[in-house]
């Protein structure tokens, strides 16, 4: 059976990854900050502790996930995390930008750079097989949002270590994609809900509702299922058309 970790999968984006990877037969092993397994998971779903800032974390999840499955076939860079308090640019504290590029950013990056020498390593000894790599970016990645700036330089710098990744095990057979979600509604947007929410019914998106997990989910799968391998680097937008120019 093929094998999926999913970071930050406990709850919101993540969960409907890892939920939608399972129902379509993947073993999936979903993860999160929380040493114990959650009491809410559903009792067949495999659970790995891994803080993704943390380098000692990042391996001792990698040398579990091997020990269960043997090897990974798919790794889904979700953890991320939005400023505990949102304030202009002006007023950003340098606290604020580490701790959120720390696991956005820092942490997406050297997971991908883990996993990619571990699938490098197995593919020199089994040459008919595909591992992929998927990381959920955001459209705040080119969009400005002035009252989170830490985050939206985080997401900035993940578009361009999936481009970095893309480049680089392309030719080793290991296809990187980024999926971008625009307005998702999760525990993340609850604060601004109301304010999305008339946006929207303004005309913000084409697609005049909010997204759901299962928008992300079903994009995840696609870069999975193998039809998207012969790209390298694709980024696809689970935004509703927010990422159209329109008058």
């Amino acid at each position: 059976m093929r094998c999926a970790f999913v970071t930050g999968s406990s709850r919101g984006i993540g969960r409907g990854i890892a939920e939608r990877l399972q129902a379509e037969g993947w073993r999936v092993i979903f993860s999160g900050t929380r040493r114990e397994r959650p009491a809410d998971f559903p009792p067949e779903a495999d659970y790995i502790p891994c803080d993704i800032s943390r380098a000692e974390e990042r391996q001792a999840a990698l040398e579990e996930i091997l020990r269960r499955c043997g090897r990974i076939d798919l790794l889904v860079n979700n953890a991320g995390v939005a400023p505990l308090e949102r304030r202009d640019i002006l007023e950003m504290t340098e606290e604020s930008f580490d701790r959120v590029t720390g696991i956005n950013l820092r942490g997406t990056l050297f997971m991908c750079q883990l996993f990619a020498r571990e699938m490098i390593a197995e593919r020199e000894r089994v040459s008919d097989w595909q591992p992929r790599i998927v990381n959920i970016g955001s459209m705040s990645a080119y969009t400005s949002s002035t009252s989170r700036g830490e985050y939206c330089i985080s997401k900035a710098g993940v578009g361009m270590v999936t481009k970095l990744f893309a480049d680089r095990l392309a030719p080793e057979g290991i296809p990187v994609f980024e999926v971008r979600p625009g307005i998702i509604d999760t525990d993340m947007t609850k604060v601004v809900h109301g304010k999305y929410e008339r946006m929207i019914a303004d005309g913000l998106l084409p697609v005049r509702r909010f997204g759901k997990p299962e928008d992300v989910a079903g994009m995840v799968l696609a870069c999975a299922s193998g039809l998207l391998d012969y790209s390298a680097g694709q980024v696809l937008d689970a935004d509703g058309g927010f990422s159209l120019r329109r008058l």
